[in-house]
């Protein structure tokens, strides 16, 4: 099947799309990257998103449009990209699509009891004429689950080593890992959640920092020009998050702008500039994920795959290497994936696997007390057709 996935992230700053070739059935899936591309939010919009994360600034009447309001901008992406792709929208099978996470709602005792994700599945099907599956984490939630990290059901199916454990560290705005048990292990179970903080802190501080001229630190270079503040590392890891026992996820409500204001007041109480706060905010990314894997890691790791906006970064990706060595830090790049589309895949692929019935989550994985098929499918113009196709 020929599937576009689309997401965008807990940073907020665009959306991913993938155009992918999927066939097969589990353990045996076959996802290939034909084309895809990233599309940053217009400023107006990624401002609007983050308004809506923040309890106080949320107003109903805006979180109603900006549903829609996202997903003329998600159909937009579509349509380019299958132009892009030499292909017309009657060649495209399904959309899968994430949405934009505006909330995770996360109980006292470490359980997930609600999710929300915006981005109208009706309008993407509409502008389209492509059925649109979305709303994943929903289900998963639903059956107990932590409704996350759904990316480690890809990365069981494609990235297992035949002889030694992987983590795959996805380091979007929240960073989330899955620990991987080598081919050759018939017996141990995947582990997968959320780190901590990815590049969120970093990115609120770097925009409040620069008064908004930059929205990130590119290639790190903010963080190589100061240093980290050691003490206050140390204080900023005794958070009770990270040693909180897996499942767990986490996202903007805990570690958001908020969090990012706070922690700029406190770096100036402690005199430090500029350079030093991100210095020890890209610190605290990198030694929350280490002390993640020194906490629960199931086996010592072979080696440590690493993807999403933060494996751009020189910066954290040197500090996570000396934090995790032996263990050589590859990117998904040195592996033949593309770090930025890993995720627009991933949705690609969950449609895939809930239009065959089958479950797209793993009870080891996100705590659920069972496997469920994810996501609420929208027909499109295409909708009887591929029925027929598929089932008939």
């Amino acid at each position: 099947m020929i599937i576009i996935g689309l997401i965008s992230g807990t940073s907020a700053d665009g959306i991913d799309a993938a155009l992918c070739e999927i066939s097969g059935e589990p353990p045996r899936i076959q996802a290939r990257v034909l084309a895809a591309m990233t599309q940053p939010y217009p400023a107006e919009v990624r401002q609007q998103v983050l308004d809506t994360c923040v309890p106080g600034m949320s107003q109903i009447d805006a979180i109603c449009q900006l549903n829609y309001e996202l997903a003329e901008h998600f159909a937009a992406i579509v349509l380019t990209l299958i132009d892009r792709g030499g292909m017309k929208a009657a060649d495209i099978d399904l959309i899968g699509s994430h949405g934009q996470t505006v909330w995770h709602n996360i109980l006292p005792d470490g359980t997930a009891n609600a999710t929300l994700q915006l981005t109208e599945a009706a309008v993407l099907a509409e502008r389209t004429g492509i059925t649109t599956i979305s709303n994943f984490r929903a289900r998963d939630v639903a059956a107990g689950g932590q409704g996350a990290p759904l990316v480690s059901y890809l990365d069981w199916l494609l990235l297992r080593h035949p002889e030694h454990w992987r983590a795959v560290q996805n380091i979007g705005g929240i960073g989330n890992v899955t620990f991987l048990p080598p081919l050759s292990d018939a017996t141990s179970s995947p582990m997968s959640f959320d780190t901590g903080p990815g590049n969120v802190l970093m990115d609120a501080a770097m925009t409040q920092l620069t008064h908004g001229s930059q929205t990130y630190d590119q290639d790190g270079r903010m963080a190589q020009s100061g240093q980290a503040d050691r003490a206050w590392l140390e204080s900023l890891l005794q958070h009770a998050y990270y040693r909180r026992q897996p499942p767990k996820t986490t996202g903007r409500e805990l570690f958001g702008t908020e969090m990012a204001l706070q922690l700029i007041e406190e770096g100036q109480r402690r005199g430090r500039t500029s350079q030093d706060i991100i210095a020890t905010l890209t610190a605290l990314t990198a030694h929350s994920i280490a002390d993640a894997y020194r906490r629960f890691a199931p086996a010592p790791m072979g080696e440590v795959i690493v993807a999403g906006g933060g494996s751009n970064n020189p910066a954290l990706l040197a500090m996570l290497r000396e934090l995790v060595k032996p263990a050589p830090v590859l990117t998904h790049e040195d592996i033949g994936l593309s770090s930025d589309h890993k995720e627009a895949l991933l949705f690609a692929l969950l449609a895939y696997e809930t239009w065959h019935a089958r479950p797209g989550n793993l009870p080891a994985l996100t705590g659920a007390r069972h496997p469920v098929v994810m996501g609420q499918i929208t027909p499109g113009d295409n909708y009887v057709g591929l029925l027929k196709i598929t089932w008939c």
